[in-house]
């Protein structure tokens, strides 16, 4: 549900780090396209990527700052997310995935995946954490995650079935719609966080061309089974939870 004032007003408010942000995505996009001399539908793909951004962003984001005041910690994660875009753009291009460009994804999703601590570090540090910015900050890390899990389906080195390594957190959200239970918020884990850094990491090292499709396989099949341990274990606190509180 987008919460706050006119959409006018948030857009307002934060014209200028998207201004930012598409200098940034464009560039890359440009980068990305001459180098590896894709056709020009990659740069349609990548804008419909960044306007599907921008609605969400401004039709979320909280009113109370002052026209261009993201916070640092949000300014960071759409930096994160200018990476990230021009990628999932990539996933869906009909060509092969040549070594080059797997050094290339592996490169960019490296940097996006390290500074994923720096917008958490700054909105701790600023005293500037929000719902909006943790909501952000996971949004963004699930996509990643999709999108790597997609490329490294897409370099044939591991079955459509790696697709599933990056389903899971949307096969959770959409399974609240039925039960109720899964709606409820959870606390803080440092085992989920953990699990996430892994899955990452795994999919790139899937990904890296001097890995044999039989080591990707196993990288692949260890990120989906850690995965489906931690959403097992939060499925079953939530259940627990649902029957204390019948209980009470």
């Amino acid at each position: 549900m987008w919460s706050g004032g006119p959409l006018r007003s948030r857009l307002w408010q934060s014209s200028s780090d998207l201004a930012l942000a598409l200098v940034t995505i464009t560039t890359l996009a440009a980068t990305t396209w001459w180098f590896f001399g894709l056709p020009v539908s990659y740069f349609a793909q990548v804008a419909a990527a960044y306007l599907v951004l921008v609605c969400l962003l401004v039709g979320y984001l909280p009113e109370g700052r002052t026209r261009g005041e993201l916070s640092a910690a949000n300014r960071a994660t759409l930096g994160r997310a200018m990476l990230v875009l021009p990628l999932s753009a990539l996933a869906v291009q009909p060509i092969l995935i040549t070594d080059d460009m797997a050094w290339y994804i592996i490169a960019v999703a490296t940097v996006a995946l390290v500074l994923d601590g720096v917008d958490g570090w700054l909105a701790r540090r600023s005293g500037t954490s929000t719902e909006f910015g943790a909501r952000f900050d996971m949004e963004l890390d699930s996509f990643l995650m999709l999108v790597l899990s997609i490329l490294v389906w897409r370099s044939g080195k591991v079955g459509a079935w790696a697709i599933l390594i990056g389903l899971p957190r949307y096969l959770f959200v959409a399974s609240g719609w039925i039960w109720s239970m899964l709606r409820v918020e959870l606390p803080p884990s440092a085992r989920r966080k953990a699990v996430c850094v892994a899955q990452g990491v795994l999919l790139l090292v899937c990904l890296g061309p001097i890995i044999s499709p039989a080591l990707a396989t196993v990288a692949a099949a260890s990120a989906l089974t850690v995965l489906a341990y931690s959403f097992a274990v939060d499925i079953i606190w939530l259940a627990r939870r649902r029957s204390d509180s019948r209980g009470r």
